[in-house]
């Protein structure tokens, strides 16, 4: 008999026996048999999430980077990304990683220190050797860590709304670009249905987001046949808190009515400003402030009794009512409860988070696509990648390293939370480079070669 199947000597035999014991014996050995056999397959079932976990665990982890800032002025919104990415990271690896690892995430704290966001981002690639970074809120950081990434073929997901002009090979963009932000924002101020706007206070911190923006926004305005001297711009450093000088400028500004505040204050700065505007008995229906970087997040730590009527533009708000959605909020306000995170289950999401959490899923899916964790080789996987995000499906662009999304306008409530009052109709492509001011420029890549090139 060869050995290459000694079961069917073991099963002859049986049989022998089987036939020689007679049909109570066979009907005991049959039923034996099922009740075995049952309670194998349920055990079986039952350990097999053990059984992945373990061999993941087996196998060496894969290091992730996170470079958010949890110290200093942007720490007010970027605690809460590292926050959402761990707990990404945790759903995954509770299902048995990628690629058969567990994930092994590695945080640091650049401090809100742009130079320092440079130091970290090279420490996590060259003596970390993570795979891919998730991190950067404001556009200097990201602007600070490009080369780093550049150089070394590092690759970055970046999840904050920003000003557009920039296509890095090795950055992947899952907030909004400004033709699905900033853009829609301002027509719908300047609509019949948004209040028929016709001045604009452009007032923001001072570096590059709000700067490019506004030169983007200025010159739609001017294309809009808005004169120049409705257009009034200023900027404050971060972490500016004296906002009562400015907040006269604007109420004079507005006295005639038709004005509105464009806002790309950033940081903890938007608490003294909203409290500045109240103090000086402006409202909603005075001067209407339309906000870019002011979310359920950073309204968690106002008085919001005077915010009541103000706007903001984004492409997510904790109150989308959409079956994922009310289970990532859940999920999320149970990880912070469960790790001990300041406030506990009384956490919020919002439109960076939620592009935060998605960023990890996508990287997940393009890898395991890739069969790799090789950069270039990942890179390839996630041109036209969807996922099921919380606040609906996005795709990720064929070309552009952009997120197509949806587009939301949403009218602060007392509690701190969004009422939508604009959505887009379907996903938005994204535009990195404005009509406006680059209508001729772009970025295409010729992304199935591994390849690719910039649009002049």
């Amino acid at each position: 008999m060869s050995q290459d199947h000694p079961e069917k000597t073991s099963d002859k035999a049986e049989s022998r026996n089987i036939i020689e014991a007679g049909s109570s014996r066979r009907d005991f050995l049959v039923q034996g048999a099922r009740v075995t056999v049952g309670v194998g397959i349920a055990a079986l079932l039952g350990n097999f999430g053990s059984w992945a976990l373990s061999y993941a665990a087996d196998k060496e982890p894969i290091k992730i980077g996170i470079l958010h800032s949890l110290s200093g002025t942007m720490a007010i919104s970027e605690v809460s990304l590292r926050d959402v990415v761990l707990m990404a990271v945790e759903e995954i690896n509770a299902k048995g990683g990628v690629l058969g690892r567990q994930i092994k995430p590695v945080v640091v704290d650049p401090a809100s220190n742009w130079d320092l966001f440079a130091e970290k981002a090279k420490q996590l690639l060259l003596q970390d050797k993570v795979a891919v970074v998730f991190g950067c809120w404001t556009s200097v950081s990201r602007k600070s860590v490009l080369p780093v990434f550049e150089k070394n073929n590092g690759l970055l997901f970046y999840p904050v709304q920003y000003e557009g002009e920039e296509c890095s090979h090795n950055v992947f963009y899952t907030g909004a670009a400004v033709n699905q932000q900033a853009v829609p924002a301002v027509e719908y101020l300047m609509s019949k249905e948004g209040g028929g706007h016709k001045k604009f206070y452009l007032l923001g911190t001072d570096y590059v987001y709000p700067r490019t923006t506004n030169k983007i926004l200025r010159a739609m305005l001017l294309a809009k046949k808005v004169p120049a001297a409705n257009i009034m711009e200023e900027y404050t450093p971060f972490h500016h808190q004296d906002y009562q000088t400015i907040v006269g400028k604007i109420k004079k500004f507005a006295a005639g009515g038709g004005a509105a505040v464009i806002s790309t204050i950033n940081g903890d700065s938007n608490v003294p400003f909203y409290k500045e505007f109240a103090n000086q008995g402006l409202r909603a229906e005075d001067a209407a402030i339309m906000a870019f970087s002011v979310a359920e997040d950073e309204l968690r730590g106002m008085d919001t009794s005077a915010l009541v009527g103000h706007l903001a533009a984004w492409n997510y708000y904790q109150s989308v009512d959409k079956p994922q959605n009310k289970q990532f909020v859940a999920n999320f306000k149970a990880y912070c409860k469960k790790n001990n995170l300041p406030d506990g289950d009384k956490r919020v999401t919002d439109d960076p988070i939620e592009a935060a959490y998605f960023g990890v899923h996508v990287w997940k899916q393009a890898v395991e696509k890739a069969g790799s964790i090789e950069v270039d080789k990942v890179r390839k996987r996630v041109y036209g990648q969807k996922f099921l995000a919380p606040g609906g499906e996005i795709m990720m662009d064929l070309a552009n390293h952009h997120t197509h999304k949806p587009v939301l306008i949403g009218e602060i409530l007392k509690d701190g939370q969004f009422k939508v009052v604009w959505r887009s109709k379907g996903l938005v492509k994204p535009e990195p480079w404005s009509e406006y001011t680059n209508p001729d420029k772009g970025c295409d890549w010729i992304n199935h070669e591994g390849t690719y090139q910039k649009k002049a």
